[in-house]
């Protein structure tokens, strides 16, 4: 099989792959802004505005509402380990997860902080972020790129060598 085959198959397999990948990430923020929505900003108290989703209202129960919260962040860093985010985004969002968690212990003080935090949004921002880097395309140098490069140098050679024999 000539190489030009080769790389040419290898190319659309590559191509191929990378479309089914935008098709995951995309995926998953559909699914991600859907279920940050519903723990974070589903309702809104009338004549504000203030939204607030089921996570605030879950840390309104005493002992156990704030672990029922923590619980509820885990599908977001669930899908960034999936989507294989870097180590240093999903430490991030353990941090929120973490901030929310134990703000949220102090009572009333910590239900109005888990109106404000919201966590899952956050994480969900931060995870969007860190695709839309992953789905712009690399940029890769064409045979014009490198004959351009060519010119210039030699060009400039000429520019210097000319100076030099003055």
């Amino acid at each position: 099989m000539p190489k030009s085959t080769i790389t040419k198959s290898k190319s659309v397999v590559g191509q191929r792959e990378q479309r089914h990948r935008e098709q995951q990430y995309r995926q998953a923020l559909v699914r991600l802004d859907r279920y940050s929505r519903m723990t974070d900003s589903q309702f809104r108290i009338p004549l504000t505005r203030i939204r607030f989703g089921v996570d605030p209202l879950l840390g309104l129960i005493p002992v156990i509402g704030d672990f029922i919260g923590l619980l509820l962040s885990l599908p977001v860093l669930i899908e960034a380990s999936r989507l294989q985010a870097p180590l240093e985004l999903r430490r991030k969002m353990i941090r929120n997860m973490l901030i929310e968690a134990v703000m949220g212990i102090v009572p009333i003080l910590g239900d109005a902080f888990d109106v404000y935090w919201k966590a899952n949004t956050r994480n969900t921002n931060l995870l969007r972020q860190w695709i839309n880097t992953q789905l712009v395309p690399e940029k890769s140098t064409t045979r014009k790129d490198r004959l351009l490069v060519i010119l210039l140098a030699c060009v400039m050679v000429a520019l210097i060598g000319g100076w030099l024999l003055l």
